[in-house]
């Protein structure tokens, strides 16, 4: 189920016809979100399989996965910032249930996507995953 923050994404994405316009509101939402701390730009920090370089930092309090993150490409961050809205404040135990992909898939990311782009989501929500599962 998503969060009250994802489905306000999928309503703005049904007021938007076209792709571009959805493209530059990912960028936007990734332009609102914070930099993430350089002291946090790390090795233990980085997201391999990505074609840009992506930091995530997950934060488990209360029973809760949250996780900030960034990019060097603006596209990424936007990206990042959807997932954030996807994951943040569900339960640690229940991301392993999240449908990431059918999720996104209502955004219509899976299609406008690169494959290298789409690799890097993917890599994005397994390190989401493997941290919630290694907390859970």
């Amino acid at each position: 189920m998503a969060s009250a923050a994802f489905e306000e994404i999928v309503e703005d994405f049904e007021f938007l016809d076209d792709w571009e316009d959805r493209y530059r509101h990912v960028i936007d939402l990734g332009k609102s979100m914070e930099a993430l701390d350089e002291a946090l730009k790390v090795e233990a920090t980085k997201v391999h399989g990505c074609a840009s370089q992506v930091w995530l930092h997950p934060v488990i309090e209360g029973g809760k996965f949250r996780f900030d993150g960034d990019s060097d490409a603006m596209i990424v961050r936007g990206l990042i910032a959807v997932l954030r809205m996807l994951y943040n404040d569900v339960p640690v135990a229940e991301v392993m249930g999240v449908d990431a992909k059918a999720e996104l898939g209502r955004l219509g990311l899976n299609d406008h996507l690169s494959a290298q782009r789409s690799n890097g989501v993917r890599s994005m929500i397994e390190r989401i995953r493997m941290v919630a599962g290694e907390n859970a």
